[in-house]
């Protein structure tokens, strides 16, 4: 039986950061990986170019069953020295719309700066390392049987994400954790992941797969103005994905295809000015002719080829309504197969907001995407993987 200060399991964000962390305090710590390397989610992400973070977090950006836990841990760590520790690391990175930042060059930059910062502070890290079973020990400590041996250590970390891409090696394994130690689990499910419909919604997705839509998109009184992109199965984009965390299977949500416009005025402007002109023609000047046409056969196929003078007002008032809040009701989602994050997970009720170790449980710490906090789509999720790794890392 090996013996270490800190075992982390998991060699993603949360589990790196937490790893330099405590090792700067001078723990002893082994970081635990059953892939062959580690960090593989965070050199896809972004494309490639990895969003590490963001320059506008605020708790407002996650979701949480209490929107009160992340506040400590995001002000503790917070965007602001990550982006201070990446200009250290000589990293080049840009801002895009909405505060999203990104590395220039590749994601890999982001890995290896973590990776350099575990290597300084003496951390030791394995791969290919199934585990077996995790115990508590009588002297308090926890003891691991793993497929590379057995190993002891006074605090254990559990990083091990959640249940999205399943190809990068995700698996529920943190979850039995929990419930081994008695811990509450919320019911999971995916995140920022593409709706998929069975209606004739999918047939026009499919005409128009790879259009992107600048367009407002809603639910329950949330609503994100971003990109729609219509693809082969459904509707995905960046307005999608951030619905997709507040949606539940059976509801419908609202898409505003003019966000900037009051399209009851515009219609009956047209109707005044272009009164020869077909609806249709007319609104190709501000959406693409196919999605148009589409649109066209769904709301006012009586009145295709009538010139917008000979529609009455009334049904030009009934195509706006339909334009400003077009309602889709999505069959479900991709699922874990292509989200990028899992809902829900450890009941943060039974963790210290502080230090992200348990209540009933002392030495037990759960950090990143295993806990029930998830944040937007734009560089939230890994400042949360950051903040509660570094809050764990403190402690552990």
């Amino acid at each position: 039986m090996k013996n270490t200060d800190v075992i982390i399991i998991g060699g993603g964000a949360a589990g790196l950061f937490c790893a330099f962390t405590a090792a700067q305090r001078g723990r002893a710590v082994l970081v635990l990986d059953s892939s062959n390397k580690v960090g593989k989610k965070i050199l896809m992400s972004g494309g490639g170019r990895c969003n590490f973070t963001n320059l506008d977090i605020t708790p407002e950006n996650y979701l949480c069953q209490n929107p009160h836990f992340c506040i400590s841990a995001l002000n503790r760590y917070n965007q602001w020295q990550f982006i201070e520790m990446v200009e250290r690391h000589g990293i080049a990175y840009h801002e895009r719309k909405h505060g999203e930042l990104f590395c220039d060059n590749s994601a890999k930059d982001i890995l290896a700066m973590l990776l350099d910062e575990c290597d300084a502070a003496g951390v030791v890290i394995k791969t290919n390392c199934d585990i077996k079973t995790v115990q508590a020990s009588s002297d308090g400590g926890y003891q691991l049987q793993t497929s590379i041996g057995a190993y002891q250590s006074s605090s254990l970390v559990v990083a091990t994400g959640g249940l999205s891409i399943p190809t990068m090696g995700a698996t529920g394994f943190g979850y039995e954790i929990a419930e081994q130690f008695g811990l509450r689990l919320l019911p999971r499910s995916a995140g920022l992941v593409p709706f998929t419909f069975s209606d004739g919604i999918k047939q026009i997705s499919e005409s128009l797969s790879g259009l992107a839509v600048d367009v407002e998109m809603s639910i329950n009184g949330v609503s994100f103005r971003e990109n729609m992109l219509f693809t082969h199965r459904g509707i995905s984009g960046p307005a999608a994905l951030q619905l997709s965390s507040y949606w539940k299977p059976g509801q419908s949500i609202g898409v505003n295809l003019l966000p900037d416009l009051d399209i009851a005025q515009l219609l009956l402007d047209y109707k005044k000015s272009s009164a020869k002109s077909l609806l249709r023609n007319l609104l190709s000047q501000h959406l693409s002719k196919g999605l148009v046409l589409a649109l066209q056969t769904l709301h006012w196929p009586s009145y295709a080829d009538k010139p917008i003078a000979e529609i009455p007002d009334a049904q030009l008032l009934a195509v706006a309504q339909k334009l400003a809040d077009w309602q889709l009701k999505p069959a479900g989602t991709e699922g874990y197969r292509t989200a990028e994050v899992t809902l829900c997970g450890v009941d943060t009720d039974q963790l210290s907001s502080k230090t992200m170790e348990c209540k009933t449980q002392p030495g037990l710490f759960f950090v990143g995407e295993v806990v029930d906090v998830t944040g937007h789509l734009g560089g939230y999720n890994f400042q949360w993987a950051w903040a509660s790794g570094y809050a764990a890392g403190q402690y552990a």
